[in-house]
């Protein structure tokens, strides 16, 4: 039930945001284009309306916790704050298990699958004495190629970017 009751209380958190928002369970990230001075101040507008609610339902923020993210070549990077708390910007950052760098490019989430599946793969052969081909062959389709595949299609698309 407490699942539910969060999100029927957090359902109109973003009500009156003009930047576009993302809630999971208790995580919330806010994002917006932001080119111009206009564009940071409307998203400064955001921030203080999230405080501002996180107040009214005493369910505060941990702000220490809040970072920004800047995206792109030529952002301007502004300074984002929350109250009075000064935002950490982050170069990289990770979620649901997906890495995220501030150029866009997934070479180090390519660079995790790979090792992922190098120590499922050592490890494998590492506790298993019955080495029967079939078994070792269904070991490597259920474990090891999932993710090998995976660091696969990540060298091929970024190769491509």
């Amino acid at each position: 039930m407490g699942p539910v009751l969060l999100l029927i209380f957090i359902n109109d958190l973003d009500k009156n945001l003009c930047s576009s928002v993302l809630k999971f369970a208790d995580d919330t990230k806010l994002f917006s284009r932001v080119d111009t001075s206009e564009e940071k101040d409307l998203l400064h507008r955001d921030l203080d309306y999230l405080l501002d609610w996180s107040d009214t339902w005493q369910m505060p923020f941990n702000v220490s916790k809040c970072q920004v993210m800047h995206l792109g070549k030529d952002n301007q990077e502004f300074e984002y704050f929350m109250g009075s708390h000064k935002l950490e910007v982050v170069k990289e950052g990770r979620d649901l298990g997906v890495q995220f760098v501030d150029n866009l490019k997934p070479f180090r989430q390519c660079q995790s699958a790979y090792s992922k599946a190098c120590r499922v793969f050592g490890m494998k052969g590492r506790t298993i004495s019955y080495k029967d081909a079939d078994l070792l062959v269904r070991l490597y389709k259920s474990l090891v190629r999932p993710m090998h595949i995976w660091s696969i299609a990540c060298q091929l698309g970024h190769q491509n970017i």
